[in-house]
This record gives C-alpha cells, structure tokens and sequence, in this order.
C-alpha cells in the first residue's frame, strides 16, 4: 500500500486551494493536514500539524513564500518546501532556492505532475520543472555566492558525473536509478558523495553546477 503524505497548503487564493484539495486527497494517498493563506504562522503550522511536505505559493501577502521558506528553513527537522509558481515568478523562485526550497512546480501542469512532485521532494528528492529550470538557475546563479576554488568536475567519479548530469535534468533519485540501472540506495550514497567532493548544502546546489559545467543544457519552454 502506498504510504499516505502529510501536507501543508500555503496559497492566499481559495480557488487554488481547493484545487489542491481534490488533487491531494485520501483516494491518490495524501492527507492535507492544514491549509494557510500566507506565509505568516507557517512554522507555528508545521509544528502543530506535522506535515511532510509544505506546498507553497511565492506571492502572498503579509509574508510571502521566499520568507516563509527561510524561516522555516532556520528551524531544525522542518519538512521540505515546494513552491508553486507562474512563468512570471523567476526572480522569487530564484529567492527561494537560495532559500532552501526542495524544488519548484508551475502552476496549472497535470495532476500527476503535481502528485509526482510532492512525492519526490517527500522521499528528499528535489522537483525543478524543466521547462523554466535553466532560466530559474540563471537567476539563482546570478546572485549565489561564487563557488569556492577546488570545486571542479574532475573530482567526481565517471558515476557521480552521470548521476550530476540527471540530477541536472530534474530526475529524483528514482529516476536516477531507473535511468543507470542502479539500486536507489546506491544512487543516494553518490549524491552523498557528490555533495562533499563539491562542498554543496543542497540539491539546487547540484543543479546549478551541473549547468554551470557544461553537463546539463536547459530544455526549451514547452
């Protein structure tokens, strides 16, 4: 049986939250724990509510999803956060990476998408969607903080440049192990790897470096 996930709705539009309603309910194996229209109390929220998974919007009012990320993010054993966003929302989602959002997802893609991508960043995968992915990182890149001397591809095995490469492309870490044929264990401990040899905090971190180096080019907008 498929484990059901906990989630926390962070939208100041009802219309879109009761889409998320009938989109992550109990039938497809998920439970939304408690909703909120802005960032305002998130962190209050998550610990009351225990949730896994912070579904959140970017432009709210009062406190808006980039702040809310951080502060949760300053909080020890918070559940990971993946925005939702339009095309227009580059210079925030850029924000919210830097932030520590586990991925982000547009607004409007199918359901399945939406459920596929709540389940990944649940497992501790990240979900970027590739078709705004290379213009997001650009932004991202932009305004990150240089990377430090040393922190070259050749310190990565054949391996973990392949496993960088699809970690660039958006695969979670399933995806990763469909693609090379590997157990998802081992895939998690090159990812492991990956983020020492590189000195990287997180998966956005890996994204961005996977294109800054040439083994991921950003897909075309569909």
């Amino acid at each position: 049986m498929t484990k059901t996930v906990r989630v926390l709705v962070v939208d100041d539009q009802e219309l879109v939250r009761a889409g998320l309603r009938g989109i992550l309910r109990s039938r497809f194996g998920f439970d939304i724990v408690g909703e909120l229209p802005s960032g305002e109390g998130v962190v209050d929220a998550v610990a009351a509510l225990s949730p896994e998974v912070v579904v959140m919007d970017v432009r709210m009012p009062h406190v808006d999803g980039v702040e809310a990320t951080r502060r949760l993010r300053r909080v020890a054993d918070t559940p990971p956060v993946l925005v939702l966003t339009t095309f227009d929302d580059e210079e925030i989602l850029a924000g919210a990476l830097r932030a520590g959002a586990a991925g982000f997802l547009l607004k409007g893609v199918p359901a399945e998408d939406l459920q596929r991508a709540v389940r990944a960043v649940a497992a501790g995968d990240s979900w970027l969607d590739p078709s705004v992915t290379g213009r997001v990182l650009s932004t991202y890149r932009d305004r990150a903080a240089p990377a430090l001397p040393g922190a070259e591809v050749d310190v990565l095995t054949p391996r973990e440049r392949e496993v960088l490469a699809l970690m660039g492309e958006g695969l979670s870490n399933t995806e990763i192990a469909g693609a090379l044929t590997l157990g998802e264990g081992t895939v998690k401990t090159h990812v492991g790897h990956i983020f020492a040899k590189l000195d990287l905090r997180d998966r956005a971190g890996a994204v961005v470096f996977a294109f800054d180096h040439g083994l991921v080019q950003p897909r075309p907008r569909r």
